[in-house]
């Protein structure tokens, strides 16, 4: 065989086996798209396209468009130009792929490209038949029309900058990608975010990223505001599969989470589930199921601050197009319908990342609404029309990059989000951010008289604005409320089993930003409640002045609690005859309840009794915490106490003369003779309160 014919029988051989090489490399990655493991599937298309000979300019301007195509889906930004413009240089897109290209171009920060492409596509039509059944004309025009707005808009934003301060949190990220950070705690000083570094469980590459797929970590702040080194969840809550994207309900027991579990045979669809807490550790995940809609997507939940609302990310149909934000109530019996957001919120672009400040601004990303490129943050604040009226907080908390997944510590605008604003891989990264606002807050804490923290406590606020609103408490007792300037508030704090407390505030105008702290401590109807500060003329039943204060709090009390009846009680120590201590007690009960009286209190109301020495003081451990010497339960008997040193024996006999009253009615003067009530509570007039409950008139009662 001579030369010549030795090189084309070899030249024919290569063709053979690149063509061969190029298709098996096509029906792979048709099938990892089919699945939507869009990483193998771009790499398989990249394959095919290097495998096909230059001449047949058509068939690798195809796959170059395939490729861009699946590199798009996963943020590998300049992967994806690279094979657009290839796919633009055989002649191979449609007006929809130039759409897409030129959406890129905003992300890549190259904004006169961007202009020109979008210019470029403002008389084009959709012709893909695919493309029409989830993109109209009329999206398609939209998306461009805001395209040439970002174009224009982003270098002079850039340029503007904003309040706004920016961090990337280098001890919290890691060579992958770090996302969706969510601070819990009630003092937020534990952040959960999802990771892809090698610490995640799975031991195979996601065919979606092409990293390890994601499980929850967390990271928790030390005495000195810095966070330590973040760990992985391993309580049974993180799998194989990925994990991600998580929120709390309010009261922090309930994780909501996206799972993206693998089916070799079926498409990968996102699940939102749930864990509860146990002690200090997460269950196993569960799905939770918001529809029967099994080939759409859920993902991305957000509890609303009134706990009251799942908000998700779904593709489900009904939507704008592209990924939407949907919502569903929650009620105690489940789950009750489904909801688009709409208009203005959604856009034939994709909505995501929905979250919210706890004064109930509405935070969430978006490509499609006009802004500097990829995911940008928008917030949305609900007006006196009852609609949402968008803003866009401008640079650096948005970038040319995807910018998503805020989360807020307390009520300052402060907290952190992701980005992958300057990677050219397109990985993910935490920042902290701020925006040194001037916010008026009202903070509080409920818990029981002489006792602890009340879990269970609610917050009814009411505002000469026509604010009307009722909050749950956090593990610890407190809440939190932005106040505006301006305006009366009435504080209301309850609790089942406790008697209702009431503070005023007025709150002023500020340059810098005030907390108002309230304190609420209510009183048991069940057990009997110490009168602190109390003070008699020694040996006799006389009142000394420094007794006003708890005393007017005691009126208050019965003030705001008019249906009680109480008994008000006087103890000694056991120093002194059991006769002379049983009738000072019970002079000393009279001149209480004759305060009280010449205060208004009606006498009927009051029942004094002197008790003298017959019931020592049972130690609870919340005053046990004061003397080391004392544990909860203890009895302060004769015998105890004199077993105790001498400075001891003075302090516990000091805590057995007391004065307390204990709840003997809760009905007083509510009924008539005939058995009816005389005041019932008034319901609103066919509207809902700020807490979206029909509520009433908690002053009637």
């Amino acid at each position: 065989m001579n030369k010549s014919l030795f090189s084309l029988f070899s030249i024919i051989i290569v063709l053979m086996l690149c063509s061969c090489a190029a298709e098996n490399a096509m029906r792979k990655g048709e099938k990892f798209l089919s699945l939507g493991e869009y990483y193998d599937a771009a790499e398989q298309f990249k394959k095919a396209y290097s495998n096909t000979p230059p001449k047949e300019r058509e068939l690798r301007g195809q796959r170059a468009l395939k490729a861009a195509t699946c590199y798009a889906r996963v943020s590998s930004t300049m992967k994806a130009l690279a094979c657009y413009r290839n796919a633009i240089r055989f002649n191979q897109v449609k007006p929809e792929d130039r759409l897409t290209y030129a959406r890129l171009l905003l992300k890549n920060g190259e904004y006169k490209a961007a202009l020109k492409e979008f210019e470029e596509l403002k008389d084009s039509s959709v012709t893909d038949d695919a493309t029409k059944k989830s993109m109209s004309q009329a999206d398609f025009n939209l998306l461009v029309k805001n395209g040439i707005a970002s174009a224009k808009s982003a270098p002079e934003m850039k340029k503007n900058g904003s309040a706004y301060t920016v961090k990337k949190m280098d001890a919290l990220n890691g060579r992958r990608a770090d996302y969706s950070p969510m601070l819990a705690g009630d003092q937020f000083d534990r952040l959960y975010f999802t990771s892809t570094r090698n610490e995640a469980q799975g031991e195979e590459l996601s065919g979606i990223t092409g990293a390890k797929p994601g499980d929850i970590f967390f990271s928790d702040k030390d005495d000195k505001g810095k966070w330590g080194k973040p760990q992985e969840i391993v309580s049974g809550l993180n799998t194989e599969y990925d994990e991600g994207a998580c929120c709390f309900s309010t009261d922090g027991s309930t994780m909501y989470l996206t799972q993206c579990p693998t089916d070799p045979q079926y498409p990968r669809c996102a699940t939102i589930a749930t864990a509860q807490r146990s002690d200090a550790a997460w269950g196993k995940a569960t799905e939770l199921k918001i529809t029967n809609d099994t080939l759409s997507s859920y993902a991305h939940p957000a509890i609303s601050p009134d706990g009251e609302w799942l908000y998700f990310v779904s593709d489900m149909p009904g939507g704008k197009g592209g990924l939407d934000i949907w919502r569903t109530r929650l009620t105690s019996a489940g789950m009750a319908g489904v909801e688009n957001l709409g208009e203005p919120i959604n856009t034939p672009g994709n909505e995501m990342f929905p979250t919210f400040r706890p004064n109930g601004d509405f935070y969430f990303s978006s490509d499609g609404h006009p802004g500097m490129g990829g995911l940008d943050v928008f917030i949305a604040v609900a007006g006196d029309d009852n609609k949402y009226h968008l803003s866009h907080p401008g640079y650096p908390l948005n970038s040319q990059g995807d910018d998503f997944g805020l989360t807020f510590e307390g009520n300052q605008n402060k907290g952190f989000f992701s980005s992958n604003r300057g990677d050219a891989r397109g990985w993910d990264h935490i920042y902290s951010f701020e925006n040194p606002e001037v916010v008026q807050v009202i903070r509080g804490w409920i818990y029981e008289q002489d006792g602890y923290e009340l879990t269970s406590g609610v917050v009814r606020i009411v505002g000469s604005d026509g604010t009307n609103q009722s909050m749950g408490v956090k593990s610890d007792g407190s809440f939190e409320y932005v106040a505006t300037p301006g305006v009366d508030y009435i504080v209301l704090g309850s609790c089942p089993g406790f008697l209702n407390h009431k503070e005023e505030l007025h709150v002023d105008s500020s340059s810098t930003s005030v907390v108002h702290d309230l304190q609420f401590p209510l009183a048991s109807i069940s057990s009997p409640v110490l009168v602190d500060n109390i003070f008699y003329v020694f040996n006799k039943a006389d009142l000394l002045p420094e007794s006003t204060v708890a005393l007017d709090s005691l009126v208050l009390m019965l003030t705001e609690n008019p249906n009680i009846t109480i008994e008000l009680s006087a103890h000694t120590d056991y120093r002194g005859s059991e006769e002379y201590n049983k009738v000072l007690s019970q002079k000393r009960a009279e001149s209480v309840v004759a305060y009280l009286i010449q205060k208004g209190i009606a006498a009927e109301r009051l029942t004094p009794v002197g008790y003298g020495e017959e019931h020592p003081k049972k130690i609870r451990k919340k005053v046990a915490e004061h003397y080391p010497w004392l544990k909860d339960g203890d009895v302060l008997t004769e015998e105890f106490i004199l077993k105790l040193k001498p400075d001891q024996q003075e302090t516990a006999n000091a805590l057995n003369r007391r004065t307390e009253f204990k709840v003997l009615r809760t009905t007083y003067d509510m009924f008539d003779e005939e058995g009816n009530m005389k005041n019932p509570p008034k319901a609103k007039p066919k509207t809902e309160d700020a807490s979206g409950d029909e509520g009433f008139d908690f002053f009637e009662f």
